[in-house]
C-alpha cells in the first residue's frame, strides 16, 4: 500500500495553504507547560520533509524551551512566574486527564495525520508536549509579560522546535507490513495499555520521540519488543507529531510518525525499578517535570539551549548541572527501552555520473508511472511541492527515500533499502523496485483497458439491438417480443392433441405469461415451463412396422442366436398386427457381459421402426432425474423420461433403461421406488413429473431393461418385468458370430477393408479356446480388433513411408491447419485461442493399399499378433486323483467349473482324531453345505461300508480354487459329498463328469439354478456328462440342441443316483475294507490290554 495515499490526497489542499501562510508566520517556541497546541497556521502540513527544517544542531535531549542568555531574571521573578505556571499546570492537567486516550494495541494505517491538527473529534495528544490552550505561553499567562529581564511572549513564540540530535535511549514500537523512511509520515494503532500509557507520558513531558523497527516475522503482531532477533536492527528515529483515539476502541491510540533519521539498535533495556530510582531520586509526577536550568558559559547570542524546567531551580555557577535521562521514567513501565545509534550516509558525489544516471531513471520511471497511476501522480505532486524536497538532483538520497516509501515492494526490499547507506547502492535498489511499481501498474492499465472494452463492446452491441427493435416496431415488421413469444406458443398449442387437464393448465401459465413483464424473475420460469409443455409430442406416433419377415430380417442382421429373444418380439409384433395397435411392454434381459443385451434394443427398435432413447440408471441416487425437479428449483429440468419424449417427438418411442440393476440409494431418494411407477403397465399411463406437473401417458411406451443379475432388483419392481434370460455363447455361437459381425466390422475399423487380409476359421476357434472363454463376445471382439490393428501396422511397416509421404497425405486445407499449429507455441494443455484456424473437417487422405499386399492369420502365427494362450488346457485336471470332483457355478459372466479338492492332512492310525477344515473364499451358504456334505458322507460309509472306519480317524481339507472369488450357494452340495466319499473310497472319479445339485442330510437332491449356463460352462471345459437335480429336467429340454450336443445329462432325485453314476462297479468288499491296516492297533498295546 502507498505511503499516504488516502491522507494526502484528502488534505493536499491544506498543504498548499499552510505554504503560503508559513512566509508570514514561524512557528512558535514550545511553552514551559508539559503540554503545547500550535495554531493551525503554523502546523507542519502533509509535506513530508518539512520537520526536518526544525533540527538544530546545538539541541540536547529535550524540546522544551529554549533560553536565551542575556535574557537571565532574578530569582524573584523566577519564582513568580514558576508558581504561576504550577498553578495553571495543575489546572490544565486536571483538565487533560479528564480527555487522556488509552491505547489497546497497534495496527498500520496508510492514512497521515497532520501534527498538531484535531484528526479526530477528540482532542489530540500535540507530540510536541503543548498545552490544550493556545495563545499565550505558560510564562505569560498571568499577564506579568512585560516584567523586567522577560522576553515578550510573541518572540518566544517564533522560535522554532528542535529535534535533538543525539537520543542514546529510545522506546521501541514494533511495525509490521513495511518499514518506515526519513521523512514521510506513517499511522500507527497502538492497544498495548502500558505503550498507550508511555506514549501520553512522554507527550506530557515533551519527549515525543520512539525508535520504530520493523518486525522480521510478516505475521508477527504486538507493541513490546520481547526479543531483539523478533525485529529488523536498523529503524528510524521518529516523532509522535499527534495523538488521538480511534474511533470504536476507547482503549485505543492512533499515533502519527514523522521519522527523522536512521537509527540502528544496539541492546535491549530491561525495565527494572532500581534502575529508574537510580535514575531519578523520585518517581516522576505527571504534574511536575523537572528542568535542568544550564550553567552559564560563553555561548554567541541566540544560541538555543535544551532544559528541562518545572518550578525555580537555582544553581551556583561553579555547579555542574546534575545529568538526567529523558527517558528514565520509561523503565518503570513494561515497555520496549533500547539503546539506538545514528546511523550516517556514506559520503557522496551528487555530480556523480553514475548517480545522476539513476536518479534521472527514477523521475522517469516516476513520470511513467504517475501517467497510468493516479495516486502516484498525487504522491508525486506532494513530494514536489514540498520545501524539503529541493532539487532532487542535489538530494538523491531523499528520493530514493520517496521512491521505496511510495512503492509497493516486498517486505526485505524495502528494508534492504532503509539499511543501505551508500547512496548510490540507495538508489539502484530503489530504482528496482519502481521498475516493479512500473510493471504492476502496466499490468493493472493493460487488464483495464480490456474490460473497459469488452463493456463498451457489449453496451454498443445492446443499444444497436434495441435500435434495431425500434425500427422494426415503427415499421409494423415485428411486434414486441413478448407478445410475438405468446402468440408462438399459442399456435404450438393448437397443433397438439392435448388431453383436457393439459389444456387447461397451459391455457393458465400463456395468460399468466402474457400479463407477466419481461424483467421479472417469475417470467423466465413461465417461459421455460411453456417450452416444454409445447415440445411434448401429445397424440403424436410414430408409424410402427408389424411385418413378421421384415422383424426377423433385421434381428437376424444384428445377432446370431438369441431365440428367446426373437421369439418374444415376434409375438409382440403378431398381436399389433392383429389388432392395429400394440399397448407398451416392460421387457427385462438377463445375462453376462457381451451377449448382446443392449444392442438387442436397438435391433428391436428398428424392426418396430420406433424411435430409440437409451440411459443408464447404474449407479443413480437422485430421484430427480426420473420425476425431474420442482419448478421452485433454479435450474430445474423434467425427468429423463419427458426428455426423452422430446428427444424421440413420438408418444411410443422404445426406451431403454441400462444396468437397472446397478442402480443406487442416497440421500436424494430411491430411484428404483420411483421407477415402480414408471414400469407398472397399470400407472403409466397417467405418470407424472415434478416438473411438468401435468399427467403424462406413457402406456404406449416400450420399456426394455437390461441387467446382468436378478438379485439386487428390488422385488416389486422385478415382478413388473418381463424376465428373458439370455445365457452365454457356446464355441459355434461364437464361431458365427465372430465371421458375421465381429470380424467384418474390425476389419472395416482398422481400415483394412478393401485389403486382403483373411483371419482364418482355425485361428478364430484358436481365439475361442485358448483366448477367450467367457460367457459374452466382448473380450473375443478386442481380440479380433487387435488382430487386424496388428496387420495394419505390419503392413504400413512393409510399405514404407514413401508410399505416401506426409506432405502428400495432407489436402490444401490440412496444410493450412498445420501451419497455423505450427506457429502456435501453448501448451498442449491448453485450448489457443485461434484454435479454429488450426482445425478442419478433412485434413488428410488415406492411404491406398495396392493389391499385391496379401496378409493371412492362422493357427501358427496366432502368437505373433495376440501373445501366447491364456488358457492352455480345456479341464483343470486332465486326471483327476481321488478326492477331486468338478462342480457347476452361476457367475455374473455366466458358468464356470467349480472344482472341490479334499485330502488327509495326517497318516491314519488308531489314535488320530477326526476333523475337518474348509477354505477357498467360501461364503456362509458354502459353508453349510460343506457340513451337510461331510455329514451325509460319514451316513453313507457308516450304512453302506461300516468296516470302513476312514472318516471317524480322517482330518481333512477341503479346499475350492480361486480363492480370491468369492464363493456362495447350495449348489455344490452333492460336488462336495462326492469329493469326500471318492477320498474315503480312494477312487478316483472320471475328469470328464460335472455335476450339480443341492444336497440334503437326507440325501435328497434339490432344485439349482442357471443349468443353461452352467451346461454352456461343462462344454467349455470338456465335459461329457452332467448331473443335475431331475427338478431341472424341464430346463434340460428347453436347451437347444448345439449346446447339448456330445453331452450327456442324467438328472438325478437322491444322491443313491449319483453314487451309482459317479462310482460304478465299485468293489463294495474291498473298500469296506480300506484303511484297515492302517487303523489296527500294534501288537505290543494289544498284549498291554490283555495283560491289564
Amino acid at each position: 500500500m502507498l505511503y499516504g495515499q488516502n491522507i494526502r490526497i484528502a488534505l493536499r489542499n491544506t498543504s498548499r495553504i499552510s505554504l503560503r501562510q508559513s512566509s508570514n508566520t514561524s512557528s512558535r517556541l514550545y511553552s514551559t507547560s508539559r503540554r503545547f497546541n500550535l495554531s493551525a497556521s503554523t502546523s507542519p502540513c502533509l509535506r513530508p520533509c518539512l520537520p526536518a527544517r526544525a533540527i538544530s544542531g546545538n539541541s540536547r535531549f529535550s524540546t522544551s524551551p529554549a533560553r536565551r542568555k542575556d535574557a537571565t531574571k532574578g530569582s524573584k521573578d523566577v519564582a513568580e512566574e514558576t508558581s504561576e505556571e504550577n498553578t495553571k499546570d495543575k489546572a490544565e492537567t486536571v483538565k487533560d486527564r479528564e480527555g487522556e486516550i488509552v491505547g489497546e494495541g497497534k495496527s498500520k494505517s496508510p492514512e497521515f495525520t497532520p501534527p498538531g491538527g484535531n484528526a479526530s473529534s477528540g482532542k489530540p495528544f500535540d507530540g510536541r508536549g503543548s498545552s490544550a490552550s493556545s495563545g499565550a505561553s505558560g510564562d505569560s499567562g498571568s499577564g506579568d509579560g512585560g516584567k523586567k529581564g522577560r522576553k515578550p511572549s510573541i518572540e518566544k513564540a517564533l522560535q522554532k522546535a528542535t529535534v535533538p540530535d543525539v537520543y542514546p535511549n529510545v522506546m521501541a514500537i514494533p511495525i509490521t507490513k513495511r518499514p518506515l523512511f526519513p521523512g514521510f509520515y506513517k499511522a500507527v494503532t497502538v492497544r498495548d495499555p502500558n505503550v498507550v500509557s508511555a506514549i501520553q507520558e512522554m507527550i506530557k513531558r515533551g519527549q515525543p520521540y520512539i525508535g520504530a523497527f520493523l518486525f522480521k516475522d510478516e505475521n508477527a503482531d504486538g507493541d513490546i519488543i520481547e526479543n531483539i532477533e523478533d525485529v529488523h536492527d536498523v529503524g528510524v528515529f521518529a516523532q509522535i507529531t499527534s495523538a488521538f483515539p480511534v474511533h470504536g476502541d476507547e482503549n485505543a491510540l492512533t499515533a502519527v510518525l514523522y521519522p527523522h533519521r536512521r537509527i540502528k539498535m544496539s541492546s535491549l533495556i530491561s525495565p527494572t525499578t532500581a534502575d529508574a530510582k537510580k535514575g531519578e531520586a523520585t518517581p516522576p509526577d505527571p504534574g511536575a517535570v523537572p528542568e535542568v536550568i544550564p550553567p552559564k558559559t560563553e555561548e554567541k547570542k541566540g544560541d538555543v539551549v535544551a532544559s528541562f524546567e518545572e518550578g525555580t531551580v537555582q544553581q551556583k555557577p561553579t555547579e555542574a548541572p546534575t545529568p538526567w535521562e529523558p527517558t528514565a521514567f520509561l523503565r518503570n513501565l513494561p515497555v520496549s527501552l533500547v539503546k539506538v545509534e545514528n546511523l550516517v550516509e556514506e559520503p557522496h558525489d551528487p555530480k556523480s555520473p553514475i548517480i545522476r544516471a539513476v536518479t534521472n531513471e527514477i523521475v522517469n520511471v516516476f513520470k511513467e508511472v504517475a501517467g497510468l497511476n493516479s495516486l502516484f501522480r498525487d504522491q508525486i505532486s506532494t513530494f514536489s511541492m514540498s520545501q524539503s524536497a529541493g532539487n532532487v538532483m542535489q538530494e538523491p538520497a531523499k528520493l530514493a527515500d520517496f521512491a521505496a516509501a511510495v512503492s509497493a515492494g516486498e517486505v526485505p526490499e524495502l528494508q534492504d533499502i532503509l539499511e543501505t547507506l551508500n547512496v548510490e547502492e540507495r538508489l539502484q535498489k530503489a530504482l528496482v523496485v519502481l521498475k516493479k511499481e512500473l510493471m504492476n501498474a502496466q499490468l493493472q492499465s493493460k487488464i483495464s483497458k480490456d474490460v473497459e472494452r469488452s463493456i463498451q463492446k457489449r453496451q454498443r452491441e445492446y443499444f444497436l439491438m434495441e435500435q434495431m427493435k425500434g425500427i422494426r416496431r415503427e415499421l409494423g415488421i415485428e411486434s414486441d417480443g413478448k407478445d410475438k413469444l405468446v402468440e408462438k406458443f399459442r399456435e404450438k398449442g393448437l397443433k397438439l392433441a392435448m388431453p383436457e387437464a393439459v389444456k387447461k393448465v397451459f391455457d393458465d401459465e400463456l395468460n399468466k405469461l402474457a400479463h407477466l413483464e419481461p424483467a421479472a424473475s417469475e417470467f423466465n420460469v413461465t417461459r421455460n415451463y411453456l417450452d416444454w409443455l409445447t415440445q411434448i409430442p401429445w397424440g403424436q406416433r410414430s408409424a410402427e412396422n408389424f411385418g413378421i419377415n421384415n422383424a426377423m430380417k433385421v434381428l437376424e442382421e444384428d445377432h446370431y442366436g438369441l431365440k428367446d429373444v426373437k421369439d418374444r418380439i415376434l409375438e409382440f409384433i403378431a398381436v399389433g398386427k392383429l389388432r392395429g395397435t400394440v399397448e407398451g411392454k416392460i421387457l427385462c434381459f438377463v445375462g453376462p457381459p457381451g451377449v448382446g443385451k443392449t444392442s438387442i434394443g436397438k435391433s428391436i427398435a428398428r424392426a418396430l421402426n420406433r424411435q430409440y432413447y437409451r440411459f443408464s440408471v447404474g449407479g443413480l441416487t437422485d430421484v430427480a432425474e426420473i420425476k425431474g425437479h420442482r419448478r421452485t428449483y433454479v435450474g430445474a429440468l423434467p425427468g429423463r423420461i419427458i426428455q426423452a419424449l422430446k428427444k424421440c417427438q413420438t408418444e411410443n418411442p422404445l426406451i431403454l433403461i441400462d444396468e437397472i440393476d446397478k442402480i443406487g440409494r442416497g440421500h436424494q431418494g430411491d430411484p428404483a421406488s420411483a421407477l415402480l411407477e414408471l414400469l407398472d403397465p397399470e400407472q403409466n399411463n397417467s405418470f407424472l413429473d415434478h416438473y411438468l406437473d401435468v399427467p403424462v401417458d406413457l402406456s404406449k411406451v416400450l420399456f426394455v431393461c437390461t441387467a446382468n443379475m436378478t438379485d439386487t432388483i428390488p422385488r416389486p419392481l422385478l415382478d413388473r418385468m418381463e424376465m428373458i434370460e439370455l445365457s452365454g455363447y457356446v464355441a459355434d455361437e461364437k464361431m458365427a458370430i465372430a465371421e458375421r459381425y465381429l470380424g467384418p466390422a474390425a476389419k472395416e475399423l482398422a481400415g483394412l477393408k478393401d485389403v486382403d487380409v483373411n483371419l482364418s476359421k482355425e485361428a478364430i476357434k484358436e481365439l475361442i479356446k485358448s483366448y477367450c472363454r467367457e460367457s459374452g463376445v466382448r473380450n473375443l471382439k478386442k481380440q479380433i480388433e487387435k488382430v487386424y490393428r496388428k496387420s495394419a501396422l505390419k503392413i504400413v511397416q512393409d510399405l514404407g513411408e514413401s508410399v505416401l509421404p506426409e506432405e502428400e497425405a495432407l489436402t490444401e486445407e490440412g496444410k493450412a491447419a498445420m501451419e497455423e499449429s505450427k506457429k502456435d507455441e501453448t501448451d498442449v494443455r491448453e485450448t489457443p485461442e485461434n484454435i479454429e484456424k488450426e482445425t478442419t473437417e478433412t485434413p488428410r487422405v488415406s492411404l491406398q493399399v495396392p493389391d499385391t499386399v496379401h496378409v493371412t492369420i492362422n493357427k501358427g502365427n496366432l502368437k505373433d499378433y495376440v501373445g501366447p494362450p491364456v488358457f492352455t488346457s480345456d479341464r483343470l485336471y486332465d486326471v483327476t486323483p481321488p478326492g477331486v470332483a468338478m462342480g457347476l457355478a452361476w457367475t455374473q459372466m455366466g458358468g464356470a467349473a467349480l472344482y472341490v479338492e479334499s485330502i488327509l492332512e495326517s497318516a491314519l492310525n488308531h489314535e488320530s482324531r477326526a476333523g475337518l477344515t474348509t477354505t477357498g473364499n467360501l461364503k456362509a451358504v458354502m459353508k453349510e453345505s460343506t457340513s451337510i456334505a461331510y455329514s451325509f458322507a460319514k451316513s453313507v460309509m457308516a450304512k453302506q461300508f461300516p468296516e470302513n472306519h476312514f472318516f471317524d480317524k480322517a482330518k481333512l481339507h477341503l479346499h475350492c480354487p480361486e480363492g480370491a472369488v468369492q464363493k456362495d450357494g447350495p449348489s455344490a452340495g452333492i460336488t462336495m459329498a462326492t469329493s469326500l466319499l471318492s477320498l474315503a473310497l480312494d477312487k478316483p472319479l472320471d475328469p470328464t463328469i460335472a455335476m450339480t445339485g443341492e444336497l440334503t442330510v437326507t440325501g435328497k437332491v434339490l432344485r439349482i439354478g442357471g443349468l443353461r449356463e452352467k451346461t454352456v460352462a461343462a462344454r467349455r471345459a470338456g465335459s461329457k456328462m452332467i448331473i443335475f437335480p431331475d427338478d431341472n429336467l424341464s430346463d434340460w429340454l428347453e436347451l437347444p440342441e448345439n449346446i447339448k450336443e456330445g453331452i450327456d445329462g442324467h438328472p438325478v432325485k437322491w444322491y443313491s443316483d449319483v453314487f451309482e453314476l459317479v462310482f460304478p462297479n465299485l468293489d463294495k468288499d474291498q473298500a469296506n475294507g480300506l484303511w484297515k491296516n492302517e487303523l489296527k492297533k500294534p501288537k505290543k498295546e494289544k498284549e498291554g490290554e490283555d495283560d491289564d
